[in-house]
This record gives structure tokens, sequence and C-alpha cells, in this order.
């Protein structure tokens, strides 16, 4: 994730005059050049707008919005919840958090539909089908996503495992026993959990195949994955959205539904006379009443 700023940093001796102001900005304040326009960047360091679209060029991307990108994927894992308030302050409309909250979740949806690698998903699918046993693990966060997997594969499969990760070492005692055969679903986003990928380092180890879940190739767990799948997560506030995620998440259950339909059928017929049984779910008070008129 430092890349760029020590790219920026070897490369500043040769920059321009103007380069140098704005190369120094970034490097001190990456935090704040990642929601500038380049018009605006130019402005505060004092140099005009070319000059700054220039810069990026210079450093090897095609255009200003792509070194934008770049410095949001750094502060996506570098910066604390206080300072991702503080920055969240310059992008959302205060006066209509809901609609910009919302609006930001639409877009994420739309650039991760974009860049769905369906070959990748479905080679995951096919992986978890055939699976001998599958662990789920997803810590802070993006235990809410693993929870809500592990929960409807349960539906599916007899052999799920969603892995409580209280402490480090009981996450271990948890995976110590996967192996080839088995599949490790591993869900992390920024900031991303290092239990998470030391766990998915030792199954890699042990022969497991691994699934990850996360935001792109360079998310830490994506180097110990057979198959990856990318969903956006972009900074809101001091809390990460988890919207896309949860969307791919869901298109995850749903193929896999698919291709065992006949046994999730049985299991929920099953499922809904034991939770008539046992009272598990409010009858529909009205619907009775008119039954027994």
């Amino acid at each position: 994730m430092n890349d760029l700023i020590n790219t920026i940093k070897e490369g500043y001796p040769s920059f321009s005059k103007g380069q140098k102001l704005i190369a120094s900005y970034i490097i001190e304040h990456y935090d704040k050049a990642a929601f500038m326009t380049a018009a605006r960047l130019g402005n505060e360091v004092g140099v005009s707008e070319s000059t700054v679209v220039r810069f990026a060029t210079e450093l090897g991307f095609d255009g200003y919005p792509r070194l934008q990108k770049a410095l949001r994927e750094i502060i996506k894992s570098k910066l604390t919840s206080a300072q991702r308030l503080e920055v969240s302050s310059s992008h959302i409309d205060v006066n209509n958090v809901m609609k910009s909250v919302i609006q930001s979740d639409i877009n994420k949806l739309r650039a991760t539909l974009e860049e769905v690698d369906e070959e990748s998903f479905n080679a995951a699918v096919d992986a978890i089908l055939h699976a001998h046993r599958i662990y789920i693990l997803g810590v802070r966060s993006s235990a809410a996503l693993a929870s809500f997997l592990g929960f409807y594969l349960n539906l599916i499969f007899e052999n799920v495992r969603l892995v409580h990760t209280t402490s480090v070492s009981e996450m271990f005692e948890q995976i110590v026993n996967a192996r080839t055969g088995d599949v490790v679903i591993g869900i992390s986003f920024p900031r991303y959990s290092r239990r998470t990928s030391k766990a998915l380092e030792f199954v890699s180890k042990q022969g497991a195949t691994v699934v990850a879940i996360t935001d792109n190739y360079a998310s830490p767990i994506a180097k110990y994955a057979d198959y990856t799948l990318f969903a956006r997560s972009d900074m809101v506030s001091f809390v990460d959205s988890l919207v896309a995620p949860l969307s791919l998440i869901n298109a995850l259950i749903v193929a896999i539904g698919l291709k065992r339909k006949e046994q999730i059928h049985a299991t929920l017929e099953k499922l809904e006379t034991i939770w008539e049984e046992y009272q598990i779910y409010e009858s529909d008070d009205l619907s009775t009443a008119l039954n027994r008129d």
C-alpha cells in the first residue's frame, strides 16, 4: 500500500518545481489529497490544474482520477477511525446524509457489477459445492458477513463451520485440521484484519482451497487465495460500507442454492414443520382469525 508514496519520494529529485510542491503535499497529506479535484489540489499548493494532471501522468497513471483512486486505496487501510470521520466530512453532504450514503452505496454496487470476474465466481461456487468441509472466517466488521454466509450455507450443507474468533489461539484451534479437499472462505475489508490473513496463510500451507472475498488485489488475503471475489467497500465516515460485499455474498448463496435446489427444498419443508411445531415465528393472527371464520 505504501508503494505509491515510496515512488513519489524516489522520484522527487527529478520533479519540476511545481511537481515537487504537489509531491510534498501528497506525501504529508495524502488523506486529504485523495478527495481533492485536480483544480483544488493545484490551488492548495499554488500550481495549475494542468500541472497536477501532468504530475499524475509522470507517475504512470492515465489521468488524475487514477492517481486519486490509488490514494484512496492507501487511506482505506491506513487511516484510524478518528481520521476517517474527519476526512468524511469533506465529501458527504451533511445536510442530506441519507441521500449521500445511499448514492455512494449505489455507486459501489454498480462498480462491483462492472468489475466482477464471472469465471472466478463460478469456479468458487464449484469448489464450495465439492468441498469436504467448509470453513468461513471473518472478524470485526466482516464477522457480520461471515455470519450471514454461514447461516445460509448451513441450510444447504452439513459440513459448514463458522469460525468464531474471540482470540487468535481459538481461531487456529478451529482451523487446525483444514486440509486438501476443504474450502476456507476468508472475508476481509479495510482496515484489514491481520488475524484473517495469518489464518488464510496457514490453511493455504495445509493444502486447503482458499476463497477470498475482499476489495482488491492489493488486499493482504488475496495472495493466499485460489479464487478471489472482489466487491467495492470504499470509506464512508468512520465505517466502511458493506452493501456491495453483502450483495456479492448473496449472489454466491443463490448460485450455490440453485445447484442444490432439491436438498434445500427438503430441508426447508422439514424446518417449516419444526418452526410451526415449536412456534419459532409469530403467527399471522389476522390470517388465523379469517380461517377460523
